[in-house]
């Protein structure tokens, strides 16, 4: 296979490996991928996984390399709850939950983050769609709330969420009071469901 050929086949992909590769050509040998990230055509992100070295490195793009690089994977916790504007902070690493075990990639492209979660707690996300064939799978508001919240036990006083700066108006609007009452649950943990309404108490009366 050429390189052109595996490009124009490829091209809506964020990131790819070498079996999506060989679903196009049965036959193809990894060596072509040495020889392509000599000639500086593709990059190697981990391992078995690749992106075409002019791929626009946005947010989108990011979180479509955090879901495959780790799957299943879902983002989540700081980076989400960034995404919909209810933490202030730039977060610099892709922050997702797996029911594989913790790990972190360092990459050429950023820092890649993952929390292991039990599989009855892998819910609560939605895919989304970018303008540039991007896809990912992300935490809803809410889940990710919790997701944060079931993470750092040690948010637990009210001094404590005030140190978060949520957002507030942001999260009135953002957060369904019901999804989240059944997201939780579904958790069936009494430390965090009190942890939980601490905090939706102090939003209410600050």
């Amino acid at each position: 296979m050429r390189y052109l050929e595996l490009k124009d086949n490829l091209k809506e992909f964020s990131i790819f490996s070498i079996s999506d590769i060989r679903k196009i050509d049965g036959n193809f040998h990894r060596r072509r991928l040495n020889e392509w990230q000599g000639k500086g055509y593709i990059k190697k992100i981990v391992k078995g996984y690749y992106i075409f070295s002019d791929t626009t490195i946005n947010d989108n793009t990011l979180y479509s390399i955090g879901n495959k690089i780790y799957s299943p994977s879902y983002v989540s916790l700081e980076i989400a709850l960034s995404y919909y504007n209810l933490l202030p902070e730039t977060v610099y690493s892709v922050t997702s939950v797996s029911t594989k075990r913790t790990y972190n990639f360092s990459t050429s492209v950023g820092e890649f983050t993952y929390r292991s979660i039990k599989p009855e707690l892998f819910f609560g996300y939605q895919i989304v769609r970018g303008n540039d064939n991007s896809a990912y799978k992300i935490a809803d508001t809410e889940k990710a709330l919790l997701d944060y919240l079931y993470f750092n036990p040690h948010y637990d006083t009210l001094r404590d969420y005030k140190e978060l700066r949520i957002n507030e108006e942001m999260f009135r609007e953002n957060i369904d009071k019901k999804k989240l009452s059944s997201y939780l649950e579904r958790f069936g943990q009494n430390k965090l469901s009190v942890r939980t309404k601490k905090l939706l108490g102090y939003l209410k009366n600050d």
